[in-house]
């Protein structure tokens, strides 16, 4: 009964030890460890927002000059592309490669929060950075394709092979560029349909909008025709056109008449070529066909195969 007395005492004081050690538990778990999380929590968002800034003082071209992100790769734009156009390639460029490095940022730091919110709930990070390697080379094996068209879309966008409003041929796609991604690049055609072309299976591209662009005209004559005569009516034509100004912005150079390109069994083609804007090159030639066709009419310039047009075979055989 005398030893009763003395072990009261005893499990006072266990409680008490158990009671502070359940106090410092819960202290860490309700506490410590979530101000933890928190301050990592806010470095992410903090680290987010400064990097995603710097990459826009980069890639910003607001003043007009080429965007300090683009300046130690190659512009691919030509000398004789000056103002607004060269701007608005290199905007939608530092754009683009803007937008992939904010994606790659974003990744990078979810990938370390993760990590370290792991680490300060008591779980071992380090067979998940073992096993990331493991990962790695399992999806490089497995998912070889898409290893590739990712390596293809960031090297597109460092050589500036083209861009978003580019139009491109790209084998068995062509037309005006919507979107680049690092994966798939999506073409809209002349018939409105959309085209999503896999970056790794790119071959060859065709960029109709980097510098500058050719309107070629080839125009066929019958072979009775006098060519002299014909070449100096496109030419007087061609020549009215660019003095009348409705193509100032345009036309970057005088057209030139290279003569005659071909002759056929039938047909004797003369070609003239104008250095224009890009892009804008199939309006000029629009244009030039109607009103040299109207010219060779009024000249009485035949045709090949002219039955029954003022002028034509048809027409002198009748008379």
């Amino acid at each position: 009964m005398s030893a009763s007395p003395l072990s009261e005492p005893s499990l006072l004081r266990e409680l008490d030890t158990r009671a502070f050690e359940l106090t410092d538990t819960g202290r860490d778990w309700l506490v410590d460890r979530p101000l933890q999380v928190l301050g990592y929590l806010v470095l992410a968002i903090v680290l987010r927002l400064c990097l995603h800034r710097m990459i826009n003082r980069f890639t910003d071209n607001s003043s007009g000059k080429s965007p300090i992100l683009l300046r130690p790769l190659r512009d691919r734009s030509s000398g004789t592309v000056k103002g607004a156009i060269l701007n608005e390639r290199r905007k939608q460029r530092a754009s683009t490669i803007g937008s992939v490095l904010k994606s790659a940022v974003s990744v990078m730091i979810l990938t370390w929060f993760v990590l370290s919110v792991l680490d300060v709930i008591g779980v071992n990070v380090a067979p998940f950075i073992a096993s990331a390697g493991i990962v790695g080379v399992a999806l490089g094996f497995g998912a070889q394709n898409l290893v590739r068209d990712f390596l293809s879309g960031i090297f597109m966008l460092l050589e500036d092979q083209y861009g978003v409003g580019d139009v491109v041929d790209l084998g068995e796609a062509t037309g005006t560029v919507e979107s680049v991604g690092l994966r798939v690049t999506t073409i809209r055609d002349i018939n409105g349909t959309v085209w999503y072309c896999r970056n790794g299976e790119v071959l060859r591209v065709g960029n109709m909008s980097q510098g500058f662009a050719v309107a070629v005209l080839d125009l066929p004559i019958s072979h009775t025709a006098n060519i002299e005569h014909a070449c100096e009516v496109a030419e007087r034509t061609t020549a009215s056109l660019v003095k009348s100004g409705d193509f100032d912005s345009d036309i970057l150079e005088p057209p030139e008449m290279l003569g005659v390109d071909a002759v056929s069994a039938d047909t004797v083609t003369i070609r003239i070529t104008i250095k224009t804007r890009p892009g804008r090159q199939w309006a000029v030639q629009r244009r030039l066909h109607q009103d040299i066709l109207e010219a060779f009419d009024d000249a009485g310039i035949k045709a090949p195969y002219a039955l029954g047009r003022p002028g034509g075979v048809a027409a002198e055989s009748g008379s």
